[in-house]
């Protein structure tokens, strides 16, 4: 990999700025949307040249104010090459409280929920906890996220992330 294939928030900006003092945008009003975002899909794209698959990670938190412009890139991408060849996973945490003795499932409805109200509907869960997340848990999830039972993936933490692989393989994720 190279420096194409990682690219933070403070290059994204700079970049834009850059062109912006270089009158790239013709005197217009620098904006998130379009600036910002256009200048994030690039970045995708040129680190997807000469490749079938392009595997976008955007850290942070769904909600939070600095990973908007990344969630809305993507989104915008995922409808500028066509949503069939687009997939989104989202991985989400499922907490274990061991007070009440279950897994909560609320913090990704929530967090789902916001990634729907920005125009991203997940096709794939992947649901951190430290122990395996029960089927009955995981059809509650389905329903409550609009996405298929076997599209939600139970990710029980591990001591190594080696053993991913052959956990999402398992549950039927290739």
């Amino acid at each position: 990999m190279s420096r194409r294939n990682n690219f933070t928030t403070g290059r994204i900006y700079s970049d834009v700025l850059r062109k912006e003092r270089r009158g790239d945008y013709l005197g217009a009003t620098v904006q998130v949307i379009p600036h910002i975002t256009n200048a994030i899909k690039e970045r995708v794209l040129e680190g997807g040249e000469g490749h079938d698959v392009v595997l976008v990670e955007i850290g942070g938190t769904v909600g939070d104010i600095e990973s908007l412009p990344f969630l809305e890139a993507i989104r915008q991408l995922a409808v500028d090459i066509g949503r069939e060849h687009a997939l989104f996973m989202h991985l989400t945490l499922v907490p274990y409280l061991a007070a009440a003795g279950e897994v909560k499932t609320k913090p990704t409805q929530h967090s789902v929920k916001e990634l729907l109200s920005i125009g991203i509907q997940p096709d794939i869960l992947i649901c951190r906890s430290d122990r395996a997340v029960p089927a009955n848990e995981r059809a509650k999830i389905a329903l409550f996220c609009n996405v298929p039972e076997k599209a939600v993936i139970s990710m029980k933490d591990v001591d190594s992330i080696y053993k991913i692989p052959g956990l999402l393989k398992s549950q039927g994720l290739e």
